[in-house]
């Protein structure tokens, strides 16, 4: 009925010869049924109508972030400028078909949202500075632990007050980049272009530059990204805030949209807090789903899926009701895990995750540990602390000591910019992230925490210590994080609570340039950027092809019980495999420049030991929590806990040796003449490569190149971990002196645990006891057998048989 009350008035006002734009909505015209981007009583909602109003077009409320011309009913002209209001006023300079776009949204959501646009250029998720050291290094460049080079050139502000966040923030973030300079670069360069052919023939090793491009770029938020099933998303503001399903279909009302055409938004909406709500057909949400965080968190560190509890494989199955194989999303294949318990719970990215650990804090951080502020104990405190009666840099210390300080406690105020979100009742105040910052939707509520969630639940969260009083821990909880209270001190909560993790061992790269191959150089399209925001990635991708093209594979995959190291804020985590490229470089005569190699450590100051392997292990966060930890098995009696190896690397062949399999004779020499190499050789790699220690404690690869701290355990660290044979290492010499008195001290000093001593004492009288019952019993027994066999022999004996001279 509104779209028919419309068209009859624009065909009266066209009939009459006198058109005022200004009164109508021109843009309905083609895009009648379109969804409201926001409620229309929302409060952003009222700020682009006021906007609107400004401009002189009260009932227009698209030109304020589109612009373009409302005054045409020509489609080419209509999206096409601005209006001369918005020439010289904050708003559009020209038409925006995407006005989240990383290059023009300074004009359109910058308008309300100025602090999180200019703080954009220098995020992680804009820079991705991270992965591209990792690659350079593991290409052999020699960069070191530098994190400078980036998707593009930038640099921090010259007023350190500019960064986002509280004055505490503020002060704790300068001295961590005092502390950790590579990490936190002031400056950052761009990558260099990708090179031909030609010049990789002179030197292979500037593959790296071609492998990012065409692999590891797409996903920064100055790019549309791949297009391709489970990547389809917006650009910039868009990215996160406007919903993209898997495939890519729009669904909403608009008639102008193809509806079979993939690319397209899901429904013309912003997806953001609690209080936005989104509908899609007749289903209501609130929130940003952790699918549109997937379409990029779905490989290197695969937190994303992870979180959803999907693991990739190589395997087609199940099949669907026509036989068909699994569908590829993310061009991967998934089996099923147990989901995080958060993402159990329906909690989303952003229910832990804050406005600067998304948005950035405006200066650049080298990888991910600089980017996020939060940290497991923010909310769930300790058995000995509530999460307001910890210091400041509790579990992210950057150093080799335990936060120490005054209590943190909360605040009530938040700064102005996040108060454009939803906004919830402070009560006893907000809790503090682990950096300074408010977590403005979590709020103290006596002992308890109240967490707000984006989906619109709440949920009311006990902490550790509160459990602890109401005695709600289990036994086997309170000697874990209560009783060894070096778990606490020395270790993240995730390193027991992380139950599984994606391992991808062995990334085999190869980069091709024979027969002229070339692909997309994403990273280039992204850098091509018009007036309207558009980018190459929003054209035509094939207007950026480069020489070369990347394909890569793996050796095995594994999830169970990652391996243990030491990450950049000192503590023990979970260990990954991390970039563990392994290089083939075909050139353009279709030979191998590189085969199958593995670059070495150059003499770089601070870069690890020269002549190591570049390839990488990584700490990790895996994002595959649940309440039930692993077991203590299974990282004190674990040569892969300890580095050595799966098994301790006893079941794996040597790979720098070439094997060849055919028909043999028993001594193993091959019988036939026309053979192929079943496995070639990785000249460099003597060892497995889930092995980063030898058993004599020598580091073979890089564990974590980002941070100071970042290795694989110490000696000292390996000798504390190390339970295996517990009973006879600890047992094939009793303590001297009185037992229950020394053999406690001694436990005690080997595990660095607190032992109740009544108990303890209780425990070895019931030991003794019992071995003392045992005794008596065994020597009564055996006296017995004894009497019975002299009774036997000479008491119950009968005469001698004369023919056998033996017993009757």
């Amino acid at each position: 009925m509104q779209k028919i009350l419309f068209l009859i008035i624009l065909f009266s006002v066209y009939l009459s010869g006198k058109t005022d734009f200004t009164t109508i909505n021109n843009c309905l015209k083609c895009h009648g049924g379109i969804e409201h981007i926001r409620d229309t009583l929302s409060g952003m909602a009222l700020a682009i109508a006021q906007k609107a109003k400004e401009a002189g077009y009260s009932e227009n409320s698209c030109i304020v972030c589109h612009g373009g011309n409302p005054a045409t009913r020509h489609k080419k002209k209509a999206h096409k400028g601005t209006l001369k209001y918005f020439l010289n006023n904050p708003g559009p300079k020209e038409f925006y078909p995407a006005p989240g776009s990383t290059w023009i949204n300074q004009n359109t959501c910058g308008m309300c949202h100025q602090e999180q646009v200019d703080a954009q250029m220098n995020s992680l998720m804009m820079t991705e500075q991270g992965k591209i050291q990792g690659a350079l290094w593991s290409f052999g460049k020699a960069e070191g632990y530098e994190h400078n080079i980036g998707n593009y050139k930038t640099s921090n502000p010259t007023d350190p007050h500019k960064r986002l966040g509280t004055e505490r923030y503020q002060n704790y973030m300068n001295k961590l980049a005092l502390m950790e300079p590579q990490g936190f670069p002031s400056e950052m360069k761009e990558l260099p272009e990708a090179p031909t052919a030609e010049e990789i023939m002179k030197d292979p090793s500037l593959a790296v530059y071609t492998y990012l491009r065409q692999e590891c770029l797409r996903c920064h938020t100055g790019s549309k990204g791949r297009q391709k099933r489970g990547d389809f998303r917006g650009i910039g503001c868009a990215s996160c805030h406007i919903p993209y399903s898997n495939e890519g279909f729009y669904e909403g009302d608009d008639k102008s949209i193809s509806k079979k055409e993939k690319g397209h938004l899901l429904v013309h909406s912003i997806q953001s807090s609690r209080e936005v709500k989104v509908k899609v057909h007749e289903v209501e949400y609130s929130g940003v789903p952790v699918e549109t965080c997937t379409t990029c968190h779905n490989r290197g560190k695969r937190i994303g899926v992870s979180y959803q509890g999907l693991m990739e494989t190589p395997y087609e199955g199940p099949y669907d009701s026509e036989g068909n194989p699994q569908p590829k999303l993310h061009t991967k294949r998934y089996m099923h895990m147990q989901g995080d318990i958060h993402f159990e719970k329906g909690m989303l990215c952003q229910d832990c995750h804050t406005s600067n650990d998304m948005h950035g804090d405006g200066f650049l951080g080298g990888a991910n540990l600089a980017a996020v502020e939060v940290e497991c104990q923010d909310c769930h405190g300790t058995t000995s602390a509530y999460p307001w009666e910890l210091p400041l840099g509790y579990s992210d210390e950057f150093n080799t000591t335990v936060a120490t300080g005054e209590a943190r406690g909360t605040v009530k105020t938040m700064a102005e910019y996040l108060k454009r979100g939803s906004v919830n009742e402070p009560k006893d105040g907000y809790i503090l992230s682990a950096r300074g910052n408010p977590l403005i939707h979590a709020v103290k509520d006596g002992d308890e925490i109240t967490i707000h969630l984006a989906s619109g639940k709440d949920i009311q969260l006990k902490p550790l210590k509160k459990l602890k009083e109401d005695k709600k821990l289990s036994p086997k909880a309170l000697l874990a994080m209560d009783t060894i209270t070096s778990h606490n001190d020395n270790l993240e909560c995730y390193t027991c609570h992380a139950t599984w993790a994606p391992q991808c061992y062995g990334c085999h790269v190869k980069i091709d340039y024979s027969k002229g191959k070339q692909n997309i150089d994403y990273l280039k399209a992204s850098h091509d950027h018009d007036i309207h925001g558009k980018t190459g990635g929003m054209k035509n991708l094939k207007d950026y092809l480069v020489d070369g093209k990347v394909t890569e594979s793996r050796s095995f995959l594994r999830w169970e019980d990652p391996a243990l190291s030491q990450n950049g804020e000192g503590r023990i985590s979970p260990t990954v495999p991390g970039c563990q490229t392994t290089i083939t470089v075909i050139g353009t005569d279709g030979k191998a420049l590189l085969q199958n190699h593995i670059y070495k450590i150059p003499n770089v100051e601070g870069a690890g030991q020269e002549g190591q392997n570049a390839i990488d292990m990584s700490p990790i966060q895996p994002h595959t929590i649940s309440k039930e930890s692993r077991s203590c098995e299974s990282c004190h009696s674990s040569a892969k806990a300890m580095g050595m190896g799966i098994m301790g690397s006893r079941v794996t062949a040597n790979p720098s040796m070439t094997t060849i399999t055919d028909i043999m004779s028993a001594d193993g020499k091959i019988l036939p003449t026309i053979i192929d190499e079943q496995i070639p050789a990785i000249a460099n790699l003597n060892y497995d490569y889930s092995k980063f220690l030898d058993e004599n404690g020598t580091q073979l690869q890089t564990v974590g190149h980002h941070w100071k701290l970042s290795g694989p355990l110490s000696k000292e660290q390996r000798d504390k971990l190390d339970r295996s044979g517990m009973c006879i290492s600890c047992h094939i010499d009793i303590p001297e002196g009185n037992l229950a008195v020394s053999g406690l001290a001694h436990m005690a000093e080997m595990a660095n645990i607190k032992i109740d001593k009544k108990e303890h004492q209780s425990i070895l009288n019931k030991i003794l006891n019992l071995s003392a019952i045992i005794q008596i019993v065994a020597i009564v027994f055996m006296s017995l057998m004894f009497i019975y066999i002299v009774y036997t022999i000479f008491i119950k004996k009968k005469s001698i048989n004369p023919r056998n001279r033996g017993w009757k």
